[in-house]
């Protein structure tokens, strides 16, 4: 949202109340040379530059705006190790047994790497790994907690299939019939996890660069070449980590993803009567709602929730609202609860749920398209594009390559996207 003189101010939310402060950064103001660029400051640009640096390569990071502009500082912080949609068979027969294994271990694996990289590195972020839930809000979706519940568990992940008294006794609600639980997931502070992150990157000498959009981005001989307003960047592979706010240099990607606007609220803090009743084992939730139902506590006993809206306009004060009565609804101790803040910010969608792995060209790697999954998913996808511009194999790394697939109509899709909800909500009143 623009500011005084144009600036970019970040709308009002907890994390940015709550947060470290970020490193203090510049903006790039010169010609610089290194082995690897990442373009966006995000989860998957800042993982891809730890792990390059890690190694021992020069990596320099362009950010267009402050740390944690785009999703990676605006999301609801929860730490799913999943995709929203398909589960190991779809990924297996969309990119084969090998590639597939390989994304859905990684998938599998991406909330303990995310929580062992916080512990390893000491950041402050609020990492809480106290599993994540999915609760099924009708009879018939039962059958999907109990194929992904069945398709993780023979992948090995630390999964239960949960039954309405199990899921009852977790969220102190009677309104789910059962469910399923990952137990290596949890909660963070999404954007103290991107400013300790980046902190950390430059501890291993990468060189970070804040307010410094890239104008261009050429492939030169065996180079890469990045402008800037006032600077260059030349080097030898490129990570790119922008998803939902990618630029329009990179227009095959851009137009591949369509961004919705997603909500999220943050409750006053909680007494301890209610917050023993109300999700007393703390762990994260989201449901099988298509208009999606999901909470998680923060450090100081807030309930970080949120909700979609058809037209945006005064969307604050109407999520308190519908979003206060849905709460009192499925916790009567929650009655007349109030919100302190209220922020939204863009998730990238695919028509299909299934993230994109691109190459950009020689040593040039992409993905775009979280679908709701974000923060697990990208520190994780972060690690192995830095390990492919680094130069291992990308054949034996957890990367499906595809080409980009453009929509045709994005702009439309954009437009008409929240009637989406429309068909989400008469499909949540029905089993499908």
């Amino acid at each position: 949202m623009p500011g005084r003189g144009g600036i970019w101010q970040r709308p009002d939310s907890l994390w940015e109340a709550t947060a470290p402060p970020p490193p203090v950064l510049p903006a790039l103001q010169d010609s610089v040379q290194a082995d690897v660029l990442v373009i966006g400051g995000g989860f998957t640009g800042l993982s891809a530059a730890l792990h390059a640096a890690e190694a021992g390569r020069r990596v320099v990071v362009l950010e267009a705006s402050e740390l944690g502009r785009g999703a990676s500082g605006r999301n609801n912080g929860q730490v799913i190790p999943t995709l929203t949609r398909p589960d190991p068979a779809d990924l297996i027969d969309r990119f084969g047994w090998e590639s597939g294994e390989r994304l859905v271990g990684l998938i599998r694996d991406s909330a303990s790497t995310l929580f062992d990289l916080v512990r390893r590195l000491g950041i402050d972020c609020a990492a809480e790994q106290t599993g994540w839930v999915q609760p099924v809000h009708s009879p018939g979706r039962i059958k999907i907690a109990e194929r992904r519940a069945t398709q993780w568990g023979k992948f090995g992940a630390d999964v239960e299939l949960l039954d309405r008294a199990a899921v009852s006794a977790i969220l102190g609600t009677d309104a789910y019939f059962g469910g399923w639980m990952n137990r290596t997931g949890g909660h963070i502070n999404p954007l103290a996890l991107v400013r300790g992150l980046a902190a950390k990157v430059v501890e291993a000498g990468a060189a970070v660069y804040v307010n410094s959009p890239a104008l261009s981005v050429q492939r030169r001989g065996d180079s890469w070449v990045a402008r800037t307003p006032q600077g260059m960047v030349t080097a030898g592979s490129l990570v790119l980590g922008t998803n939902g706010y990618t630029a329009s240099i990179f227009p095959e990607i851009r137009t591949e993803v369509v961004p919705v606007l997603s909500w999220q609220m943050a409750t006053a803090p909680l007494g301890d009567n209610v917050r023993k009743t109300v999700l007393p084992g703390r762990q994260a939730m989201s449901d099988t709602h298509g208009d999606l139902r999901f909470m998680r506590y923060t450090a100081d006993n807030r309930l970080v929730t949120g909700g979609a809206l058809l037209n945006p306009v005064n969307g604050a004060e109407r999520l308190k609202r519908i979003v206060g009565a849905r709460l009192a609804g499925m916790f009567p101790a929650l009655n007349g609860v109030t919100f302190d803040y209220v922020w939204n910010g863009r998730i990238a969608m695919t028509t299909d749920y299934f993230p994109r792995v691109h190459r950009l060209g020689p040593n040039g790697f992409a993905w775009a398209g979280c679908n709701g999954r974000g923060v697990a998913l990208s520190v994780s996808l972060g690690r192995e594009l830095a390990r492919a511009a680094i130069g291992q194999d990308p054949k034996d790394l957890a990367l499906p390559f595809t080409a980009p697939t453009p929509l045709p109509f994005n702009a439309l899709l954009q437009r008409i996207g929240p009637l989406k909800i429309l068909q989400y909500r008469w499909n949540d009143a029905r089993e499908v």
